[in-house]
């Protein structure tokens, strides 16, 4: 696969997968950028970010369009406009932005940002 691939595959499972994926394929620091302030903003640990995945906060139907990926020697962003179903049934859509750091076991979110539209 593609970087571009992989990375979009990584950030799919971020949505729709648990707590596992996040200990598996978050950096050991990872920036949060939400629009909500407190635990959601900020740099936090993989452990942390991982306890966001709760079924309290979980997603579905997600659609990513608008995709983009610069990469830059072992960084990379993607960007692109998520439309999802919340687990109450709320439609909710957003500009994301992604940074990945390519490490020894592959790449790693290091870098998560919301825009709500």
């Amino acid at each position: 696969m593609t970087t571009g691939k992989d990375l979009y595959q990584i950030e799919e499972g971020f949505w729709l997968m648990g707590k596992e994926h996040f200990l598996d394929n978050v950096d050991e620091r990872c920036l949060l950028a939400f629009p909500q302030m407190g635990e959601m903003h900020g740099v936090h640990s993989r452990a942390e970010v991982a306890a966001t995945a709760t079924s309290a906060n979980r997603w579905r139907d997600l659609a990513m369009k608008d995709r983009q990926v610069l990469e830059i020697e072992d960084f990379a962003i993607i960007s692109y406009r998520a439309e999802v179903t919340r687990a109450d049934g709320e439609p909710y859509a957003a500009l994301v932005s992604s940074g990945y750091a390519r490490r020894a076991g592959g790449w790693k979110l290091a870098f998560h940002q919301h825009s709500p539209l």
